[in-house]
């Protein structure tokens, strides 16, 4: 397999402009999201809708996107909100609210007919919609940004490739070019550092030499779990466990017994997680609040706070995105390895951050391939089994992020 070529970054989709589509939630995202679409000749119009309407105009304004975007106030703490702007009859939803907002919108969204995709993970609320939605003609795509997204739909097509599974790695991660990384921890923010933080205290699972190993909420900094990797055209970097990674192998109906290894990771410049692990040993990411002088005080929000104005880029400064997909087994009676790759910086062109092109621009897609009925599965929908690579990296390709692959021997 050879090497993607670059595309231009934010060239026009084709096609007719017919669908109508609804942002909830333009903030980091879903301002790459928004331009995205209005750039589409697929998308006749866009309802773009956010907590803080005068910022949402005067950014629309600012961007000259003119009558395509319609600006809409929603407190998304009031469902009846969402359910407004949902039945405005829209034909895809792209739901980049909090987390906790995920099962309102997709509720909505099923009650009215219209799709939705979203950048989180799964619920146990949009699992139980599953077969509402199929039976109403819906479909519901989570887990549609990078990670997960990006990487989910390149270990689908990795798996593909292979007779028997026997290793699977990836990881998945957005932090500062090196030069950038010129504060205590080596991180700047690219999304919101409360969700950061609540994603350094999650349990995990993966398989090591052939057995399962779970990890605490607590114990994903630990040394014992930590790896290095090179790549090149960026240095060492430290990685460390991403959640639950055994769900995607039973997803893809992966036999464990033939895996080996099998894992999800997070990519940070080294010494990031002896920091952590060090806030987490004082019991400052624990999920319970702690009492002060009376007042409760929510510990990931405090810290929050104080340290996200501290955790900016400049405007001349870039992020580097690493999503990396290494997949390997029996092909053909032969060990074999497959490896995918993005590597996305930093647009200083348009501003958008690598995070912000690769969560934002990759939403947008899966909107569009609803919309205009290339994805045609309904209900309950994953990228790992139900978004086609092909067309996918087509589409990334055009927005200037591009997907690498090679096959190798595997020792």
């Amino acid at each position: 397999m050879g090497k993607a070529p670059a595309g231009a970054r934010g060239a026009f989709i084709s096609g007719g402009a017919t669908m109508r589509v609804l942002v909830l939630g333009v903030g980091m995202q879903g301002k790459a999201a928004l331009y995205d679409l209005v750039r589409s000749d697929r998308v006749r119009e866009v309802i773009a809708a956010d907590r803080d309407l005068d910022a949402l105009r005067a950014h629309v304004a600012s961007r000259g996107y003119g009558p395509k975007v319609q600006c809409e106030p929603c407190d998304a703490e009031n469902p009846a909100e969402i359910d407004r702007l949902v039945a405005r009859g829209v034909d895809v939803v792209i739901d980049l609210l909090p987390t906790r907002f995920s099962d309102a919108v997709a509720e909505s969204a099923v009650r009215h007919g219209v799709h939705f995709v979203n950048a989180s993970y799964v619920t146990p609320g949009l699992k139980a919609l599953s077969h509402e939605a199929k039976a109403r003609g819906v479909a519901l795509l989570p887990e549609f940004g990078m990670d997960p997204g990006i990487d989910l739909v390149l270990l689908g097509e990795a798996v593909r490739q292979f007779d028997v599974v026997q290793e699977i790695i990836t990881y998945g991660a957005g932090f500062p070019e090196a030069q950038a990384a010129n504060n205590p921890i080596q991180y700047k923010v690219t999304w919101t550092f409360e969700g950061v933080l609540r994603s350094y205290y999650r349990a995990g699972r993966i398989i090591r030499d052939g057995r399962v190993v779970e990890i605490r909420e607590d114990e994903m900094f630990c040394p014992e779990h930590l790896h290095e990797l090179e790549i090149e055209g960026i240095g060492k970097l430290e990685a460390f466990p991403n959640g639950d990674a055994i769900k995607y192998a039973d997803l893809l109906g992966i036999d464990l017994s033939h895996l080996r290894n099998l894992g999800r990771y997070v990519l940070r410049w080294p010494g990031h997680a002896a920091f952590w692990k060090r806030l987490v040993d004082l019991h400052l990411l624990d999920a319970e609040p702690v009492t002060v002088d009376g007042v409760t005080v929510d510990r990931r929000r405090f810290l929050a706070a104080i340290m996200e104005p501290h955790l900016q880029y400049r405007d001349d400064e870039r992020d580097i995105v690493v999503v990396r997909v290494q997949v390997a087994g029996l092909k053909g009676g032969r060990r074999k390895r497959v490896l995918y790759q993005v590597i996305d910086r930093r647009d200083l062109e348009t501003g958008f951050m690598a995070m912000n092109r690769t969560v934002g621009f990759t939403a947008s897609i899966g909107a569009q391939m609803l919309g205009s009925g290339e994805l045609a599965a309904r209900g309950l929908l994953s990228p790992v089994k139900d978004v086609p690579y092909e067309p996918f990296a087509r589409e990334l390709r055009a927005r200037g992020i591009v997907v690498t692959s090679e096959l190798s021997d595997w020792e």
